[in-house]
């Protein structure tokens, strides 16, 4: 179960036990009627679901999220099968957290606390851990409220840290902002130092390339593909989440290109992660050509790729040349496979983008994905000053998109 759950008992070596709920609340908010997503990110936390429940409401219930009668379905489901834990498909508010466990009798996590607790297992890298605890720290700030009651408050006394009758969760409170702040810190130190590698880069007219995508998409085996690196790979949500940055030669452009894997973006991604990750994902911000890997056997296509816009929006980096890949070409069915390796999409009127198929996992289509690339570098190094042949210019300074970048239909 989530440790995001303050009551959550520590987990054996079997997986924990957990019932799904999802809540339909209209056309304004995302729900996943299978619930499928939600299980393969229990699934990456080491939780297996045993059931799940779906159900449609107006509006949250202030107090139970699900409203009092389906809590009591809720708890006789987890009593029928030995369930050990919740999670609910939609964040929950402390008080309806709080709430909610008590009703139940187990621990309850949320969309939010599932992915925190997937991504602090993950993070491998000083700074991807950095990013991960201020997050989680930002996360239980918040739910701090009455956690404790056995410690609701000190007794005064002289020499006392937190004076007469301090609350104890004050001195919690105080601790997590203390700790924030110096995570905040150390943050600000790697950013700096990401500058400095960033500038360095430019300065050598390094081409730029950043993979982004929706998680599970396979960003990290076409990395490994096209770099012959040995990046972590796995069929999960969430398998890396350190930036890892590769040279790329490419025949084609005669030169070589910094080719980066960043972390994947999910339907509702924590705005804490995404601000705490904001760091690594500035590779995506200052790239000089995205490529979008979509995961082309995958039903939710359209919504995945419209979520990477979302997020790419929020981070600055919507303005960036992007070359969509198709990725896991090989599952598709035979009526699916697309009659030529590259073509063009519209993703919006007027606006189309180049479109590359390939499967990184047979490497079929990874010859014409690197011409693209290459042509793309070229055309960046004929626009850019003679005295650096693959300068990378400021985003305001770039010259109209061209050729892979964008092409606006004529109407």
């Amino acid at each position: 179960m989530s440790s995001a759950s303050a009551s959550a008992a520590p987990r054996g070596d079997e997986p924990t036990r957990a019932v799904l709920v999802g809540v339909d609340l209209g056309a304004d908010a995302a729900f996943d009627e299978s619930l499928d997503e939600l299980a393969l990110l229990a699934a990456s936390a080491g939780d297996v679901a045993v059931a799940r429940v779906t159900t449609r409401r107006r509006a949250p219930d202030p107090a139970l999220f699900v409203g009092s009668g389906k809590a009591d379905e809720i708890k006789a489901l987890v009593a029928a099968t030995s369930a050990q834990g919740v999670i609910f498909d939609q964040a929950l508010s402390p008080a309806q957290q709080r709430n909610l466990e008590r009703h139940l009798g187990v621990p309850v996590a949320d969309r939010t606390g599932l992915i925190l607790d997937i991504f602090a297992e993950r993070a491998r890298s000083h700074e991807g851990k950095l990013q991960v605890e201020l997050a989680r720290l930002q996360y239980v700030a918040t739910r701090l409220v009455r956690r404790w009651s056995h410690l609701e408050r000190q007794q005064g006394g002289i020499g006392g840290r937190g004076g007469p009758g301090e609350a104890q969760i004050e001195l919690d409170r105080r601790m997590i902002g203390e700790r924030i702040k110096t995570v905040k810190e150390r943050l600000e130190k790697v950013k700096r130092q990401r500058g400095t590698q960033r500038r360095a880069r430019e300065r050598r007219g390094t081409f730029n390339v950043s993979l982004v995508g929706y998680t599970n998409a396979g960003k990290s085996t076409l990395f490994n593909a096209l770099v012959k690196a040995r990046a972590y790979a796995a069929d999960q949500l969430f398998a890396t989440l350190d930036t890892t940055t590769r040279q790329l030669w490419l025949p084609e452009a005669q030169c070589a290109v910094a080719l980066s894997d960043t972390v994947g973006f999910i339907r509702d991604l924590p705005h804490k992660l995404v601000e705490a990750f904001r760091a690594t994902l500035q590779e995506a911000a200052d790239a000089d050509l995205l490529l979008h890997v979509v995961d082309a056997a995958s039903p939710q296509l359209a919504e995945q790729m419209a979520e990477v816009e979302r997020v790419l929006e929020e981070i600055g980096a919507a303005g960036v040349p992007q070359l969509l890949v198709y990725n896991k070409c090989d599952l598709l069915e035979a009526s699916r496979q697309p009659r030529e390796a590259a073509d063009w999409i519209e993703v919006a009127p007027g606006l189309r983008r180049r479109r590359v198929f390939v499967s990184a996992r047979t490497g079929a289509g990874l010859d014409r994905l690197r011409e693209a690339i290459a042509e793309q570098a070229l055309r960046r190094a004929d626009a850019a000053p003679a005295a650096a042949p693959l300068a990378h210019p400021s985003h305001r300074d770039r010259p109209a998109p061209t050729g892979i970048e964008l092409q606006h239909v004529r109407t």
